[in-house]
């Protein structure tokens, strides 16, 4: 019995440090910018498409090991049991196999620009990857500064949706630039929320998150805006006719968002409540992102 319960520990462990629902991150600017792509063109390119998608979720997957590498080194991690350094107790290993992803990822990403013949999507890719390495990697380490969030933004919003739109249609848009933004947002609130229940060992380590700054309870006001704001730009967008109509199928994410914002409001100051908090905030951004690029596409229909 005591064998049965031991293993299932060791496998949850091994699922927290894995997170596949953070995959989604590497999914929706994907979608996106290729909805909008298919919106304004009426086009679709499924290989690129299918190559482009995988090629992100190898990214994540580096991103992720890479960082668990990082954060080994400054000691932050070394109360999180999910950490893959942790439960592997081979640092190297993930070191290298961090970087395999990565290096097969910008082949997929090179065979893109071979395709179009066309450098463009490889620089727009290289400088996210940039940004990645900034965020944990030395000698930058930008998010023990608190900038995490900004880079988030840039890396998965104009850059990610960006690259993505271009791959399809090779030119750019002022949609896949406004709908970008409202991405970049959703992507950073996962980010955010991660700090809520790590203030102690962010502090620990040196490491000045926007919570550490604020404090849980000015973060949890923060965060209302935060999220508000997802469905204000929407509707603005809406409004100015930027966006088609259907992109107000983003409101079908709303009850995950006030869902969020009253379990922070709730247990900002409890970390052991408040450290599920990152994944309802992956369900926002994964059904806001989901909802706005399927109203581009009933669009373009």
């Amino acid at each position: 019995m005591t064998t049965k319960v031991i293993a299932q520990d060791k496998s949850k462990l091994w699922m927290a440090a894995i997170k596949p629902p953070m995959y989604s991150v590497a999914i929706i600017p994907i979608w996106v910018g290729t909805a909008v792509a298919i919106a304004e063109t009426k086009m679709l390119h499924p290989g690129i498409f299918s190559i482009f998608l995988f090629s992100a979720i190898l990214i994540i997957a580096w991103l992720n090991l890479s960082n668990d590498v990082f954060d080994s080194e400054t000691g932050i991690d070394k109360n999180k049991a999910h950490s893959l350094v942790n439960l592997t107790g081979n640092k190297s290993l993930i070191f290298w196999l961090a970087n395999l992803f990565l290096a097969i990822a910008i082949l997929g990403i090179v065979a893109i620009a071979y395709l179009q013949q066309d450098l463009t999507v490889i620089g727009l890719v290289l400088l996210c990857c940039a940004l990645g390495y900034s965020y944990q990697g030395p000698p930058f380490r930008l998010g023990y500064q608190g900038l995490g969030e900004i880079i988030c933004l840039i890396a998965f919003g104009p850059l990610g949706v960006g690259a993505a739109y271009y791959s399809q249609a090779q030119t750019w848009s002022m949609k896949s630039l406004a709908a970008s933004v409202i991405v970049g947002i959703a992507t950073s609130l996962i980010l955010f929320c991660s700090h809520f229940h790590q203030v102690e060992d962010d502090l620990a380590a040196g490491k000045l998150s926007p919570i550490v700054r604020l404090g849980t309870a000015r973060g949890a006001q923060v965060l209302r805006w935060f999220g508000g704001s997802i469905y204000v730009l929407t509707a603005l967008f809406v409004a100015l006719g930027m966006f088609p109509m259907w992109t107000l199928l983003v409101f079908v994410s709303l009850p995950f968002t006030i869902g969020l914002l009253r379990h922070v409001n709730q247990y900002h100051d409890q970390p052991e409540k408040v450290s599920n908090c990152k994944f309802i905030a992956v369900a926002v951004h994964f059904w806001s992102g989901l909802m706005l690029g399927l109203g581009f596409v009933l669009a373009g229909i």
